[in-house]
């Protein structure tokens, strides 16, 4: 009876270390893929706007699709903000004169949205900062996996997240 015991327990041990482990470790090895492939495509989507000047629907739309393309949902927040014109200025003065601080004011997602589902362009201009934040809302399965083994239950942290940001270069047009 007892060696029939340790038998059961020695197949179940082998049992996880030849499938669950490796598992594991492809399913992590996903995520890494998955957060490059995100961290360059947030990275590609900031650098085209800060040297455009702008946020076309179709730019947005392939970046929305490159996110969706690995599988997972992602919450975009960007933030845009714009160097608001300060009209105080030195008589006769140029641009580069201007009396005071520059103030910025900030745009979001929502707005930022609003202009990109019309079918217009969302303009910036030089000075403008850019901000765009990627993370997955889903479960992935090596955060399934890592939850079960190590009982993490209810933790909801993003494991694909990737941030970008920049100041635009050009005025868009």
């Amino acid at each position: 009876m007892g060696e029939t015991l340790v038998t059961i327990t020695a197949i179940f041990l082998v049992a996880i270390l030849m499938f669950v482990f490796p598992l594991l470790s492809v399913s992590e090895r996903s995520d890494d893929i998955s957060q490059l492939n995100i961290q360059t495509a947030t990275s590609q989507f900031v650098d085209n706007v800060r040297l455009t000047g702008k946020i076309t629907p179709t730019d947005y739309s392939n970046f929305v699709q490159t996110l969706g393309a690995t599988g997972n949902t992602f919450n975009i927040d960007m933030e845009a903000k714009v160097l608001d014109d300060n009209p105080g200025s030195k008589p006769g003065g140029s641009g580069k004169d201007k009396i005071g601080e520059n103030v910025s004011y900030s745009t979001y997602t929502s707005q930022i949205e609003d202009v990109i589902n019309n079918g217009n362009d969302y303009k910036l201009k030089e000075g403008d900062i850019i901000s765009v934040n990627v993370k997955n809302t889903n479960t992935t399965i090596s955060q399934t996996l890592r939850n079960f083994f190590y009982r993490l239950t209810g933790n909801s942290d993003a494991t694909i997240v990737a941030s970008s940001s920049g100041m635009v270069t050009v005025t868009g047009k």
